[in-house]
């Protein structure tokens, strides 16, 4: 079959993009969805799609991820090098990537998924990324896929320290919870730009308190920008609440709420507050005192 000059065109700057100094022989079925795949076999073609590239490219990069985490943190148990592959080896993060090399253009989707967006979608870009790790493995070996590989985790792998522990949303949840807080809630705030360019904002509350604020390409990279935002913000302190630690009134500042014994009283914005109590702390309660005459 005589190359398209268009589609030359268009996958030269992807394989300077992906660092290959040629095209695998089996390029376009990485590039290839089962979309596209099952209209041309409709009209007798044998065109096969990415899904069995995906399938080799990714227990290929979780070798070559695993490789890396290794060398990179000798120290890391077991556990934490789990948790680093699993946030670096994810549909959120390849798509990423896929996004960042302008790879949906090269994708080969049937007219109905194209026209519903779904080059753009991270699973399907994701996938597209573990099938071309395939595709580079069956031609260069494992060097080649690691020298991908380590191209498609860079930005991640920059910041994967920060991944040895919990994920930030697993984290906040926890530290909500420790404050016997409402389980944290994300909302979409905005989602702005063209299809092909989203970003979304998210925020992320517990119940009316909003903890911190995300932004990313998708809307769970969003959440966990919101999330790791919300653990690196000084939570807020909890709603004004009755102390029993301030110093008890006096003769002639006792308020006329608590004329037959001692009160506390709590200096405050608006109207102030009593303690009623005529025995223990733990009987008595606040109740607010409008008394114009009670001494500021």
């Amino acid at each position: 079959m005589t190359p398209d000059p268009k589609r030359t065109a268009l996958l030269l700057p992807l394989l300077e993009r992906l660092g290959l100094p040629r095209p695998p022989p089996l390029l376009e079925e990485a590039l290839t969805h089962r979309s596209f795949a099952n209209e041309r076999r409709g009209r007798g073609s044998r065109l096969r799609d990415n899904q069995r590239l995906e399938f080799l490219g990714d227990a290929v990069l979780g070798l070559c991820v695993s490789e890396l985490l290794m060398a990179a943190f000798p120290d890391a148990d077991e556990g934490q090098l789990s948790r680093m592959r699993s946030n670096l080896v994810n549909a959120e993060l390849l798509a990423e990537y896929g996004r960042s090399i302008e790879l949906s253009p090269a994708l080969q989707l049937g007219k109905g998924a194209l026209a519903s967006g779904d080059h753009q979608q991270s699973n399907v870009l994701a996938d597209a990324v573990e099938a071309l790790v395939g595709a580079v493995y069956l031609d260069r070996g494992l060097d080649g896929a690691r020298e991908l590989v380590q191209r498609v985790v860079s930005e991640g792998l920059r910041n994967a320290t920060e991944l040895r522990g919990a994920d930030p949303k697993s984290a906040l949840q926890e530290q909500v919870q420790a404050r016997r807080g409402p389980v944290p809630v994300y909302r979409l705030v905005s989602a702005e730009g063209p299809e092909q360019d989203r970003w979304f904002e998210v925020e992320v509350c517990s119940g009316e308190q909003v903890l911190g604020r995300g932004r990313g390409r998708s809307k769970k990279l969003a959440e966990l920008a919101a999330a790791k935002n919300a653990l690196l913000s000084p939570p807020d302190p909890p709603a004004s609440s009755p102390r029993t630690d301030e110093p008890s009134c006096t003769l002639s500042s006792r308020c006329p709420c608590c004329p037959g014994g001692p009160g506390l009283a709590r200096t405050s914005t608006g109207p102030r507050s009593c303690w009623m109590s005529a025995a223990a702390p733990t009987s008595g309660s606040w109740r607010t005192c409008l008394t114009a005459s009670w001494p500021r």
